[in-house]
């Protein structure tokens, strides 16, 4: 109980924000009509209970199959039981993962069934599996961050030069909407798992990051491949409607109850199979840990049910009808001032989010403080869907024009800022885009397309994901940047007085000859900083 209750006060303070601004703009820019405002309060309340559940019983059941599949790797040391474990993880999580199953059902609805949701989830989970095995490999072998990046997006770029245009927002997308608090957790304790593997421990800590990021690129090209492949040809064109219901509070969210459960039953229970064959075939539990695992597998489940019900029965419809009056009724900028707030708010309510910075600045012993890179993601992620909404304002601005020099900054950066920062400004974009961007925040952009003369919520509609899974990696290099300036003044200070070395900042010899590494620049000061 203490912990559902921390759970509890933790989602109330992520979602309160997103309500906060829903209620002032229903008391100033666009009242909202008939039962819409009380659906939406109840949704809210249901997003918080479930999304409760579901981080308390990803902590008690998913994470420890995460954590045990990743202490059997280690104890193997076998390649193949590397990639096989990391597959089938990688593919079962994804399945599952509440942003994908959301993201699909969009997708499933506005292309009138030509990507299905079947076919996205299977698709998508296939891309980040095998992406997230070469993730393993870079690990294994130590292979640099940024270059296996160059090569991935450099690959993503090529097929984008002959795959169909309309399906490039999609693409890129789905890579947003894969990586969240089902997946997250259990893809971090297995890159940790692995890279304390190695002998070099000096750069564990750097390799323990940058996986999201890889993983994340899986979903792109497997639907860049799948669009080739299946000659899926044009999407249809979607014109504007309002059909939201204002008369009904309860009926609307009863109605996605047994849609949901079915649909969450069916992605959790490979997992289920997976952990209990494991559990008799290998890592044979007592009773107590057996029963605390089942136990959080059911809480996710119903958790899962819960928020996946609050979300597409109540803050779907009103995301889409705040974006649509907004369009219709004030101008743009109003429209890309609103853009901007939801885009702060929303990255506070992504309890991937907060895995991620906890973790790094457990690793980097409290030398990257959780707020500063908390603050450079909300920034970010506040001028991501800004930009995805000025295309509706700017003709001529389409997707690429955004992501073309945005992808070359944020791999560029890669070469000014160290491997750490690298690997957790790319892990941030990956894990940005979670359940309130693809609930809501989505939606308002699609609402925001559909009021708009001559955009189609389809193709202009879509695409936000990928801003906001784009824009942290640069803020936070941005961040990086400037932490390894203000590290290497204060060495040069230092070194005036103690050292006649000049070393760049990252190395610096006291007089008695023993090295000491600086814990923003390089991996071996982390090292170093934990065993002082």
């Amino acid at each position: 109980m203490n912990a559902l209750t921390a759970k509890l006060k933790e989602t109330t303070f992520s979602v309160v924000p997103i309500a906060a601004v829903v209620v002032i703009l229903h008391l100033t820019l666009v009242p909202l009509e008939g039962t819409l405002l009380p659906r939406f309060v109840l949704g809210a309340v249901i997003v918080i209970l479930g999304l409760s559940l579901f981080l308390l019983g990803v902590d008690i059941g998913i994470a420890p199959i995460g954590r045990i599949m990743a202490s059997e790797v280690v104890k193997s040391g076998r390649f193949a039981v590397v990639m096989a474990v990391t597959f089938i993880l990688g593919f079962l999580l994804t399945m599952a993962e509440p942003d994908i199953l959301i993201y699909a059902g969009q997708v499933n609805t506005l292309t009138r069934g030509i990507v299905s949701s079947t076919l996205m989830i299977l698709v998508v989970s296939l891309g980040l599996a095998v992406m997230l095995c070469l993730g393993m490999v870079r690990i294994l072998r130590g292979w640099r961050l940024r270059w296996v990046l160059l090569a991935s997006y450099g690959l993503v770029l090529l097929l984008a030069l002959v795959a169909p245009k309309e399906y490039l927002g999609i693409a890129f997308d789905a890579s947003g909407a894969t990586t969240g608090p089902l997946t997250v957790p259990v893809v971090l304790a297995l890159a940790t798992g692995v890279a304390a593997m190695k002998r070099d421990s000096t750069r564990s800590e750097a390799d323990a990051f940058g996986l999201v990021a890889i993983a994340c690129v899986g979903a792109i090209l497997a639907l860049q491949i799948t669009t080739l492949a299946l000659h899926l040809g044009a999407l249809p064109n979607t014109t504007a409607t309002r059909s939201p219901d204002t008369t009904h509070v309860i009926s609307p969210l009863l109605h996605h109850v047994p849609l949901e459960a079915r649909s969450v039953f069916f992605a959790l229970l490979p997992l289920l199979v997976l952990f209990l064959i494991g559990n008799f075939a290998s890592f044979k539990l007592n009773r107590r840990h057996r029963r605390s695992i089942l136990s959080g597998i059911v809480m996710t489940f119903l958790g899962l049910t819960l928020f996946l019900t609050g979300a597409n029965g109540g803050f779907m419809d009103v995301g889409r009808e705040i974006g649509l009056t907004l369009t219709e009724r004030h101008t743009p900028l109003v429209l890309l001032a609103v853009a901007f707030i939801l885009g702060l708010m929303a990255v506070l309510a992504e309890p991937a989010v907060h895995v991620l910075t906890e973790q790094v600045q457990d690793v980097t012993s409290g030398s990257v403080r959780r707020a500063a890179v908390m603050g450079a993601m909300a920034l970010g992620v506040g001028l991501a869907v800004f930009l995805s909404t000025l295309r509706l304002v700017v003709n001529g601005l389409e997707l690429w024009h955004l992501l073309l020099p945005g992808y070359l900054v944020a791999v560029g950066l890669t070469f000014a800022s160290s491997e750490l920062f690298g690997g957790l400004a790319f892990d941030g974009g990956g894990v940005a885009p979670g359940p309130m961007v693809t609930t809501f925040v989505l939606a308002f952009a699609q609402g925001a397309a559909a009021g708009t003369p001559g955009a189609d919520p389809v193709v202009d509609g879509l695409g936000l994901i990928s801003m906001v899974a784009l824009l942290p990696p640069v803020a936070i290099q941005l961040l990086g940047v400037l932490f390894q300036a203000r590290s290497r003044i204060r060495t040069n200070l230092k070194r005036k007085h103690t050292d006649p070395w000049d070393d760049g900042g990252v190395l610096h010899r006291p007089k008695n000859g023993t090295k000491k590494y600086d814990p923003i620049v390089s991996p071996q000061g982390l090292q170093q900083e934990k065993e002082n």
